[in-house]
């Protein structure tokens, strides 16, 4: 997954906040379609929401207008498109790494993981807190691929 340009340095208009969205939600443009980006506030913040369907998932974002800061996000990737996204099998320390890399500045160690297993599939659900924004998440263990995740600005 790449790392995300979630905080960048100029207000950020509709199209680079689709592009930040999908950066951070790791989907190549010409997979979205549904797209909906959309002037509105997120705690008193004036933010865009993003919205974007995939044949493998649902996406929301909210992305600060004045930073491009990502403050809200909300996604799910379908269990049954795993096998066909690809991926390699993932440590619990590389889990941690591609939590990190999506929050910019966080450190990987301050990363809350646990091992599951749900469906017949081993994962990692964890999160993370940091500058204000809570992380959930679920990580499929066989692909490295994010299954869920969702970050919520706390005030």
């Amino acid at each position: 997954m790449p790392a995300s340009s979630q905080a960048a340095s100029a207000q950020v208009d509709e199209d680079g906040a689709l592009i930040l969205a999908l950066e951070n939600a790791g989907v190549p443009e010409e997979d979205a379609y549904n797209i909906k980006v959309e002037r509105d506030r997120e705690q008193d913040t004036p933010v865009y929401k993003v919205e974007f369907e995939t044949e493998y998932g649902d996406y929301d974002f909210a992305v600060t207008m004045a930073e491009g800061r990502i403050i809200d996000a909300d996604y799910e990737v379908d269990e049954e498109w795993l096998e066909r996204l690809g991926g390699q099998p993932v440590t619990p320390e590389e889990a941690k790494d591609i939590v990190q890399s999506k929050v910019p500045g966080s450190n990987a160690g301050d990363v809350q993981l646990r091992e599951e297993k749900a469906d017949g599939r081993d994962r990692y659900e964890g999160e993370l807190f940091f500058d204000g924004i809570k992380y959930e998440f679920e990580i499929d263990s066989q692909t490295g691929i994010i299954l869920d995740w969702n970050a919520d600005l706390r005030k």
